[in-house]
């Protein structure tokens, strides 16, 4: 089965049939009805993938240079579709206060779309085509509250830098074209193996413009700046389809460019990853800390979670025996995303009864509202990687991998140390939420009535985090498998 293809009929197709059944009704079809089609088809899509994985019948196959149908894209599909299905569950209520449920749900699943796209992309042009298809909708969808200045504002300087950033690899894409003659990666890269020494300077600024334009999705340090304003101006859910999904899709191609790129360029960007992932964590749990407002704070957890992640990418190549460093990357990507959501999903929850965004509105909450700061506790408590939950072991992954790495680079153990300590200072902003949530008093007293769809969702993905950190051998075994997959394909292009 080629994958992609199938995938890509089943979301376009579920985008196109929300708009249809809009159009024929007349928009006098049942509100919920959009967001029904909208997490419907994100489960057939799951269904689809777990298919290719347990029938013979079904098995992957591929037919072209275009995609590469391996684990490392099914795993990243897995991820972003799951989150983006939690999306759409906890929008099909939260939608009904901005309206225009149809063109919410048909942007939500071309955006799906779009990641599904970059997880399987082998070509540099396809990755662009991908690019677009799953950023033109978030633009749209971080202004979809028309009436709300910062969500208009967060839109534009998101389509600004957005812009910024395809042009950026755009111009990439050119030179390796220039370089290479082709733009699929691994021909690409064996093409730029035997390039005369002349020409590498110009080898070294593409790499250079490819980190620049990944590193505005993937919310690297100094690319940034757009993410506290996004994600405070977008509706919450749609803060949760950025940082949890979005981002995972940017790193699924980061590790399909680089990690087969980078035996070419081994020490310099190895190096340069490791310093990058030291000031994005860094700065990322600083800024944390001094926020007053609940999502801009998740939103500079998320950039500190995405240095975590790099510390996977700059000791990939140092691996001994397994890919540890790659199986930290993937196994934090999805315990990121699923703990993301459910705090972006409990602040959507919050948000539909009590209209300030501050922290100060948490207080007390843990008796207002008990089941959405019960599950915000764990979303929190996961991130912060406190045992059992499952943020826990993916951060272990990748601190061991550093470790392992101190035997090849000197800045191994160095930067394992970086992430322990940015681990134990950011417990202090997550327990501060937590306290005022059971320890300080309400502003106004009362218990609020909880959304029984947003609740039923962060109850699953509470429960999520939950079962994968008591049992998380099949995620970490699925991990080392994609792994696996994406090391051989760059053993394969390593220059000999």
């Amino acid at each position: 089965m080629d994958l992609p293809i199938y995938l890509t009929g089943v979301l376009a197709g579920g985008a196109l049939l929300i708009l249809v059944a809009e159009a024929v009704s007349g928009g006098k079809a049942k509100k919920a009805l959009p967001g029904y089609i909208s997490l419907g088809t994100i489960l057939v899509s799951i269904g689809l993938i777990f298919l290719t994985q347990i029938s013979p019948a079904f098995s992957l196959t591929t037919s072209h240079s275009v995609f590469r149908n391996d684990l490392l894209g099914v795993f990243f599909s897995i991820v972003v579709l799951a989150v983006s299905a939690l999306v759409a569950a906890s929008s099909i209520d939260y939608v009904k206060t901005i309206g225009n449920s149809a063109a919410y749900n048909s942007l939500l699943l071309f955006t799906a779309l779009g990641m599904v796209l970059l997880a399987f992309a082998a070509d540099l042009l396809m990755i662009i085509v991908a690019w677009e298809l799953m950023s033109l909708p978030t633009y749209m969808l971080t202004g979809f509250r028309k009436n709300d200045p910062d969500s208009t504002e967060a839109s534009v300087k998101y389509f600004i830098l957005g812009a910024f950033s395809t042009g950026v690899l755009l111009y990439a894409v050119s030179l390796v074209y220039l370089l290479a003659g082709s733009t699929n990666i691994a021909t690409a890269v064996l093409a730029l193996q035997e390039l005369a020494p002349e020409f590498n300077p110009i080898a070294i600024l593409a790499v250079s413009l490819l980190v620049a334009g990944f590193g505005l999705k993937m919310s690297v340090v100094p690319f940034h700046m757009w993410i506290p304003d996004a994600y405070e101006g977008a509706p919450p859910t749609v803060a949760a389809l950025l940082s949890a999904a979005t981002k995972k899709a940017a790193f699924a191609v980061a590790v399909r460019v680089f990690v087969v790129a980078l035996p070419f360029f081994q020490l310099e960007w190895t190096t340069a990853f490791a310093i990058l992932a030291v000031a994005t964590m860094t700065l990322g749990n600083i800024a944390a800390l001094t926020q007053k407002v609940i999502s801009r704070m998740l939103a500079y957890s998320s950039i500190a979670q995405a240095g975590y992640i790099l510390i996977g990418l700059a000791v990939a190549p140092y691996a001994q025996s397994t890919p540890i460093g790659l199986i930290g990357v993937l196994f934090h990507s999805f315990t990121h995303g699923v703990m993301q959501a459910t705090a972006f999903i409990a602040v959507a929850a919050v948000s539909l009864r009590i209209a300030k965004p501050s922290l100060d509105s948490y207080n007390g909450l843990g008796l207002r509202m008990p089941v959405t700061a019960f599950t915000l506790t764990i979303a929190l408590l996961g991130l912060a990687g406190v045992p059992p939950l499952n943020g826990f072991w993916s951060k272990l992954v990748l601190f061991s991998a550093a470790v392992e790495a101190g035997n090849a680079v000197w800045w191994g153990g160095w930067l394992a140390l970086a992430g322990i300590l940015n681990t134990g200072f950011s417990l202090g902003y997550y327990a501060w939420v937590i306290k005022r949530m059971y320890l300080d008093d309400p502003e106004e007293a009362g218990r609020l009535k909880e959304s029984f769809g947003l609740t039923g969702v962060l109850v699953a993905a509470a429960l999520i985090i939950i079962i994968t950190g008591i049992f998380p051998a099949p995620i970490y075994e699925f991990a080392e498998n994609a792994s696996l997959a994406i090391s051989s394909a760059a053993t394969a292009v390593a220059p000999s």
